[in-house]
């Protein structure tokens, strides 16, 4: 290379740059010299970050159990892997190990008012205010994640529909269900709830969602307007 310098990930051909292929294609499309070369970012005088990965593992048998066993002196005898690069490396194969130890989280299973009311209570029995959260879920009633989308008060104006339909098709959840606590512990619904149960459902229905429930959640109690057959 002209001058000695060193060609950086970020000045590669952009069809060569594994990051832009990563965000482009997803990690699984990356090769183990690809995602190596996102984690040390540059190469030496003589071969890009990809070219010395290759090499490495290379040597490794192309395994990175062993790659994983080198010292950071075996990998620092590599021009261009210096010890900042070695210990990137070693530490990444140390978190792919304690990944695979590790159970994977299991999600909870909320296809009942019940399990609901039993996943919520924790997060709205001592609130002395009404909020709202909405749960995403995949079509086996399996939690996606959960967020709070009005705080202080529940009516048609507080809580956006729309922003319950953009957190839906950005988590890719098939299913949706309201959770909100009457701080009265009355768990008899209000006209505003009606209203924007009605809207909510008018909602899902034209986005092909299913609203599964909407829970009033209270210290010791709920409603269920899928239970009551409301829905």
């Amino acid at each position: 290379m002209e001058n000695g310098t060193k060609l950086n990930i970020n000045q590669w051909a952009e069809e060569d740059r594994p990051r832009e292929k990563m965000a482009a294609q997803g990690a699984q499309a990356l090769s183990n010299a690809e995602l190596l070369a996102i984690l040390i970012g540059s190469g030496s005088t003589k071969e890009s970050a990809v070219e010395l990965m290759k090499r490495v593992l290379n040597d490794c048998n192309n395994n990175l159990n062993t790659l994983g066993k080198k010292s950071i002196e075996e990998l620092t005898a590599y021009n261009g892997v210096g010890p900042a690069k070695a210990i990137t490396i070693l530490a990444a194969c140390e978190l792919g190990k304690r990944r695979q130890m590790e159970k994977a989280e299991e999600r909870a299973d909320l296809r009942s008012a019940d399990a609901i009311y039993s996943h919520m209570h924790p997060i709205m029995q001592d609130l002395d205010v009404e909020q709202a959260w909405v749960l995403l879920m995949n079509r086996n009633f399996k939690l996606i994640k959960k967020l709070c989308i009005s705080h202080g008060g529940l009516s048609e104006t507080a809580v956006d529909v729309r922003i319950i339909i953009r957190e839906a098709l950005l988590a890719n959840a098939t299913i949706i269900v309201l959770c909100h606590n009457h701080p009265s512990n009355n768990t008899r619904p209000s006209a505003d709830d009606d209203r924007l149960t009605k809207k909510l459902k008018e909602a899902c229905d034209t986005m092909r969602l299913y609203l599964a429930d909407h829970v009033i959640i209270t210290d010791g109690g709920y409603y269920s307007y899928n239970d009551e057959g409301r829905l």
